[in-house]
């Protein structure tokens, strides 16, 4: 699945998913390899009462997941994958997954659960028929899309959804910041364009964290 050309490496975490979609992402043709571990982030702090001196008792504040995810669920298309690491090729590209039927992360970007757009990418199809996100555009408001990360599910339901040329992607509506967190789902859609060899549109699913 091709999102556009390559894009240059930024040492902003944030630049490179920008980027990514700005030149269009790639994960509906030749698929490479994208596995691999994130890191971890912090472990939670401790917060205290409002007012209390020194020897009130503190309360731990709600701790963010940590880790990878691993897995995406989503029940009206019947999606239920593994979640392989994807990153950014020599060029600057997206790897797709090597597996037509197993969805990816982009780690350059935010975790699912934390505040901003996680990426979950997937191909729409193979030359043995369809892939994992090939019902994606089927998604509506109020679907839901799980992530299984740190031992919990996190729930995500669909706000919406949109279909855009690849060369006109509409990259700060996709993957400007956000209040909490997000997730877009990406794959291929419209007509195939048989002399370049891929789709001409991406879709894209809108999703917010519930709770």
């Amino acid at each position: 699945m091709s999102i556009g050309p390559a894009i240059r490496r930024h040492r902003d975490r944030r630049a490179p998913l920008a980027a990514l979609v700005a030149a269009g992402a790639a994960v509906c043709l030749a698929a490479g390899s994208g596995v691999g571990l994130a890191t971890t982030g912090p472990p939670p702090v401790a917060t205290w009462h409002p007012g209390c001196a020194d020897g009130c008792p503190s309360v731990a504040a709600s701790p963010r997941p940590q880790g990878p995810p691993t897995r995406v669920r989503v029940p009206r298309i019947g999606v239920d994958s593994a979640l392989t690491v994807l990153g950014l090729d020599r060029a600057g590209a997206l790897v797709p997954p090597a597996d037509f039927d197993t969805a990816g992360w982009y780690e350059g970007g935010p975790a699912p659960g934390d505040t901003g757009p996680a990426v979950l990418a997937g191909h729409l199809d193979s030359r043995r028929g369809p892939a994992v996100f090939a019902r994606l555009d089927e998604l509506r408001s109020g679907d839901r899309v799980q992530v299984w990360r740190d031992g919990q599910w996190l729930s995500f339901r669909v706000t919406g959804s949109l279909r855009t040329r690849k060369d006109r992607f509409p990259t700060a509506t996709v993957y400007g910041p956000t209040p909490g967190p997000e997730l877009r789902l990406v794959t291929c859609g419209g007509d195939f364009d048989r002399r370049r060899g891929h789709y001409r549109d991406n879709v894209v699913v809108f999703a917010v964290l519930d709770g």
